[in-house]
């Protein structure tokens, strides 16, 4: 028996890619879901695949209607958020409406769910929030305006939280991936190195959250140089910039 088995798990970005991947690899060891995004007929169709699975279609950047997901989603043992928005974009080419909607949907959304969910599970006195990052959310990096510094806002919360909630029963962890092939990182024209597929992205995920580790980055050696790149001096890492 797994230590999913019967407990049941919001996932909020499902509808593809490592939403869909983690969907059914939670399934594969006996989950039940809510899962929840804005497109109705693929979240329907996700569901109609996998057993004790329930779509509960939800817009993250509209406050009224997450907390009616909330609701229909009713009590839960986890809450996964994945929802993510990504452009490409350098700090010449600004456009505020892209900004804006990548920051709408990988942070702001984030704090619209949890608070429907946080003090619930407070208040039961368990529960289990995994937040999907990334690792470029550790350090500015070139043509991720809006993305990057979204990806890192959601770290920082998943800090504090960890902090704010420890004795409470409820358990919190950030998953910062790589490079995953999904139609997000299609808009890349560069080489992304060590890409994963969404189904190997889902098994670390998964791995992840069956630990009370707090943080998973993950793939290695990759993550390793990225986090190597924060301790290095300004005056390197801007070189000639």
């Amino acid at each position: 028996m797994s230590s999913f088995e019967g407990k049941t798990y919001w996932i909020v970005g499902a509808s593809e890619g490592l939403g869909r991947a983690l969907a059914e690899a939670l399934s594969r060891q006996g989950a039940h879901l809510i899962l929840s995004a804005r497109n109705t007929e693929r979240l329907t169709e996700i569901c109609s695949a996998l057993p004790n699975a329930q779509a509960v279609p939800c817009d993250v950047t509209d406050l009224d209607a997450v907390r009616r997901a909330a609701v229909e989603a009713g009590e839960v043992d986890g809450l996964v958020y994945n929802a993510g928005a990504y452009e490409p974009m350098r700090s010449a080419d600004w456009n505020s409406e892209a900004v804006l909607a990548m920051t709408d949907v990988n942070y702001t959304g984030a704090l619209r769910v949890l608070g429907e969910v946080v003090r619930r599970f407070v208040r039961r006195g368990r529960g289990d929030i995994t937040l999907i990052g990334s690792l470029s959310g550790y350090r500015g990096l070139p043509a991720a305006v809006g993305y990057a510094a979204s990806k890192a806002a959601l770290v920082s919360l998943a800090e504090t939280m960890r902090f704010d909630l420890a004795g409470t029963g409820v358990t919190v962890r950030i998953v910062n991936p790589g490079f995953i092939k999904t139609r997000l990182t299609e808009k890349n024209t560069f080489k992304m190195p060590m890409l994963m597929t969404p189904e190997e992205a889902a098994d670390r995920v998964v791995k992840a959250m069956s630990r009370r580790r707090f943080r998973t980055d993950f793939p290695a050696p990759f993550s390793w140089l990225v986090r190597l790149i924060d301790y290095l001096p300004d005056w390197l890492v801007y070189r000639g910039k």
